[in-house]
């Protein structure tokens, strides 16, 4: 038990490593991720199309795709992108910032790609064919009609897939980032080498519960309020009738 307590529970060096977690580190977990969901949210869609084409030459890549980096550890992903594909890092890519939001868009793409195919699929197959009775095409059908419901429908597991794009991001610091660019992960561990005490981790938990618990929270209100929404109204038949008293007026 006293190990634990100095190991983890070292309040000092938690209150020296906090201003940095939260000015720098806390952004740029957050420049990370939002930036990785944006791109993988554009990645997902274009891959559940794919894989809801009735082409095998498009439905085929899509699936590949998708097995291939929900199959991947996470880790592996980022080193083959970072340290394989852009390892030269000439340019532009000098920083490892574009090359993380990359590896992080290619993991988390293939997961909304599922999130999208699933949502898609849901809507009711008759909504697409009165858009095409009313001479709609197929795609003005799916742009104006179907995706946008499929999309609602999916909000709760969309914002699940952000909160995993949060903790993944703990995962660029292979990349090797500079001072500046360090993330929260990275902050905390460099801390706690340097200390030789593992509460600068600690306190570097403690700003991603920061991060995802209000999400969660977020998410069982939407999943609520989209459970709620989606009750029928009570039929005219089941409402109260109101009956005439003794002695009122006919």
């Amino acid at each position: 038990m006293n190990d634990l307590l100095h190991n983890f529970f070292d309040w000092e060096l938690i209150r020296q490593v906090l201003p940095d977690l939260l000015t720098y580190g806390l952004a740029n977990t957050l420049m990370l991720a939002v930036a990785s969901a944006l791109l993988g949210s554009v990645i997902g869609m274009v891959l559940a199309i794919m894989g809801l084409s009735r082409r095998r030459w498009a439905r085929l890549p899509a699936r590949v795709y998708i097995d291939l980096f929900r199959g991947l550890p996470a880790a592996l992903t980022i080193l083959m992108v970072g340290e394989g594909v852009f390892s030269a890092q000439v340019g532009w890519l000098a920083s490892p910032y574009p090359v993380a939001v990359l590896a992080l868009s290619l993991m988390s793409g293939a997961y909304i790609g599922e999130i999208f195919r699933s949502g898609i699929q849901s809507v009711d197959r008759g909504q697409g064919e009165a858009c095409r009775a009313l001479g709609l095409t197929h795609a003005q059908s799916l742009r104006l009609v179907v995706v946008p419901q499929g999309v609602r429908r999916v909000l709760p597991a969309l914002v699940n897939q952000f909160i995993a794009i949060i903790k993944d991001s703990s995962l660029v610091y292979f990349l090797g980032l500079v001072t500046s660019q360090r993330e929260l992960f990275r902050i905390g561990q460099d801390e706690a080498v340097a200390s030789g005490n593992l509460s600068p981790l600690l306190a570097t938990g403690l700003c991603y519960l920061i991060l995802t618990v209000p999400l969660t929270h977020l998410v069982n209100h939407i999943d609520r309020r989209m459970r709620e929404g989606s009750r029928p109204a009570p039929a005219a038949d089941d409402r109260p009738v109101a009956t005439a008293t003794e002695g009122a007026p006919a």
